[in-house]
This record gives C-alpha cells, structure tokens and sequence, in this order.
C-alpha cells in the first residue's frame, strides 16, 4: 500500500537526504534507476528490505502515481526527494530532472531497463533518459524530430515531442517489438502476441490505431515508404508477412528460414535480407542471413550466407552494397557482400551481446545488451569510431539518430 508520508516526516529527513548516505540500522532502502530524467518520464520506485506495508512522498517538484514518480517541466536541472516510511524506518533517494534537449544531433537508444535514453551524436555525451514505466525495445524517430517507442511488455505506444516538448501515450499497441515511420508521420509497431498472434499495428499522425494479424510472434519490421509495403517477420511460422500499409491487408506470406528475427530493406535492389536467429544447439551449424527476392512473381529465397553461430540483427548499407549481422553469442559482427552473402572481411569484435545493428550519417551502431553500451563503427572505415563505446542505460536494444 503506497501513501503520503506526513509533513513532519518530511522536516525530520530534509537535512539528510544525500543520495547515498549510509542507513541505520532498522531501515530499508528505495531503488530507483539512476541518471537525469526529462519532463514527464514515469520512474518506478520499488523498496529493498521491507516487509509489509510502506509510504511514499516527495519533497520538491514533481508528482507521485502510487510508486511511480512524475517528472516535472523544468527550464533547469532540479532534484527531487523520494521519501519511503514503515513501520519499521525510513528510506528515501533523489531523483534528477532536466530540460528537454534543444534541437539539433541527436542518438536515441531504447534501454529495456531504462527508457528512452539521449545521447550528443557528435560527443557520445549522455543528455538524459526518458523512463515510459515501461519497457521499450525499440525507438524511432518521425520526419519532424518526434520520437516514438512502445512498451513491449505492456499495451502503450509513447510519442515524445519535441517543439514543444509534450508527451502522448497510445493505447492498444500491445507488446510491441520493432517501431518504423514512413514518410508521412504513420508509425508501424510489430506485435509479439495479440490474442496468441502476432500483428502489425498503425498509429496515424491523429492517434487511429488500426491493426493486422501477420502470423505469430511478429518481431521484424521493414518499410518501403514509396511502395507503401511493409514486411513483417513472424519469428515462430518461419514466414515474411506483406502489408499493404494503405489498406492494413496482408498482400501474400513469404516462407522464410527457420526463426526470421532480423529483417533489413534493399529498397533499390527489392532484396529483404531475413536473419535465421538459431544457435548450433537447435539447429547444425548455426542460423545464416537469407536473400528474398521482391521483384519475383513468387517472392522467395534465392540466396544465403555460410552458417554464422548465432545472428541476430542486420541491417543493410546501400552505399556500400554490405551486410551487417550482429552475432550474440560470438559478440561480432559480420561484414557480409550483398551481392553473394559472403564475408567482406573478418567480423567486427564489439561488447557484449550486440542486439540490433542500424546504418544512419556513415555510422554503424551496435547496441550491446549485456555491457549497457552503445558501439560505433565509421562505415567507410570500418574503424571504431573516438569515444565508443560509449555507456548508456540498461540493457540497450536499438538505436536511432537525429540530424
């Protein structure tokens, strides 16, 4: 049970509220995520070494919604004081607010543990999070600098904008994986399970949830804006689902290799490249990228690269006609020619467990879930970029950029 602690409480904690100080003994202690938090992040707070009931309060700006922290509008950095009180001690931790960070380079990484967390692209400096009390897998950014990310273990998709800096939260967009916008400001959320399906859901520029069943458990999602297609990889029936994204209809179903995780677009060369997500242990020798060919009466596969241990994610850099796989138990990534799915050169060697590599201002990044880091790659060089990688919140996922 979560209620207000008393005012006197609050005099008798203000002159000790450092955020860190040591705790007497008989009291408990209140976790809540560290780092700087823009207006409206959703913070949970939750309690260690307390049984039974307890209270919580605040002292400074901002607002409580039982145990979760509000983020004030703020023009300049504040500290806010949590309070927590039982039966049998106190606890209390502080909480940073920040403004909004002006227009301009921006990284977005989606941090499962922590939220939507910003980065300077050009210094790597990390400028604040934004917590959705959730969990976000992904995050993209709209054509006017919006960012958008859905709560993959709940039921809401979050639009952060940012002239002014306003928040809207979406409903029925349920257990999203991957988030795309197409040119006009739709944005596309794949979804792992809707009523044991998965799904592809639409939210419009004026908030219309429109969705579509694909086939199950949809993970991948790729647009072609022009086209007004968008495909869908349905991990657990081995297919590419194609959707009309005009009509939301499900065009035709592509078979796909076993677990198609990963999915990248060659708009240009109308190729899908499609991750096989197994490991040696299921499957002998491990999962490879397969080529499908879009322009074919028939879409189907018509290449794939040599066994790789265990791909995840790809993405596709059309200057340079390469592959990117990232491999998350070898902790590489593979450098694959997008004309023969054959290595261009050794693998990359990143940090721990990279997730969803991305191509964007002649960067590759590459989140690593396991070590809280976000690696960058120079694509004409293939060198790590000055300052990766660079540390971020929990358990990153995706990353995308603003220029």
């Amino acid at each position: 049970m979560l209620t207000r602690v008393s005012a006197l409480a609050f005099l008798f904690l203000l002159g000790t509220a450092p955020h860190r100080a040591p705790q007497a003994p008989g009291t408990f202690r209140l976790h809540v995520s560290a780092g700087s938090y823009f207006a409206g992040s959703r913070v949970h707070v939750s309690a260690e070494g307390v049984s039974g009931p307890y209270t919580l309060a605040i002292l400074g700006p901002g607002k409580l919604d039982r145990d979760t922290f509000i983020a004030p509008q703020t023009n300049r950095p504040v500290w806010t004081t949590i309070v927590a009180a039982s039966s049998s001690g106190v606890a209390y931790a502080a909480i940073r607010t920040v403004p909004p960070p002006a227009s301009g380079h921006l990284i977005a990484v989606a941090t499962y543990r922590g939220g939507i967390a910003l980065h300077d692209e050009r210094t790597f400096a990390a400028l604040g999070t934004f917590a959705i009390a959730g969990a976000p897998a992904d995050v993209a950014f709209l054509p006017n600098g919006s960012i958008v990310t859905a709560d993959t273990d709940g039921d809401t998709l979050t639009r952060i904008d940012r002239s002014p800096w306003s928040i809207t939260n979406i409903s029925g967009v349920d257990v999203g994986n991957e988030v795309a916008a197409d040119d006009a400001g739709n944005i596309f959320v794949s979804d792992r399970d809707v009523q044991g399906q998965g799904a592809l859901t639409r939210v419009s520029p004026g908030g219309i949830v429109t969705r579509v069943t694909t086939g199950v458990t949809a993970e991948g999602v790729a647009l072609d804006s022009a086209r007004h297609i968008a495909y869908v990889g349905n991990v657990n029936d081995n297919s590419v689902a194609v959707v009309d994204t005009q009509s939301m209809r499900v065009l035709r179903k592509v078979p796909a290799p076993e677990r198609p995780f990963g999915i990248a677009l060659d708009e240009r060369g109308q190729r899908l490249f499609v991750v096989s997500n197994v490991s040696p242990s299921m499957t002998p020798g491990g999962g490879y990228v397969a080529a499908i060919a879009l322009h074919a009466a028939s879409p189907h596969v018509v290449m794939r690269s040599p066994h790789l241990k265990f791909p995840l994610g790809v993405a596709f850099d059309a200057r340079t006609q390469r592959v990117f796989v990232t491999d998350e138990a070898d902790n590489v990534v593979y450098v694959l020619n997008a004309a023969t799915l054959r290595p261009a050169r050794a693998p990359l060697q990143t940090c721990n467990t990279p997730w969803r590599p991305s191509v964007s201002g002649g960067r590759l990044y590459v989140p690593c879930a396991r070590e809280d880091r976000v690696d960058v790659f120079s694509l004409a060089t293939l060198k790590r970029v000055r300052g990766a990688p660079f540390p971020t919140s929990g358990y990153p996922l995706s990353v995308a950029t603003w220029h």
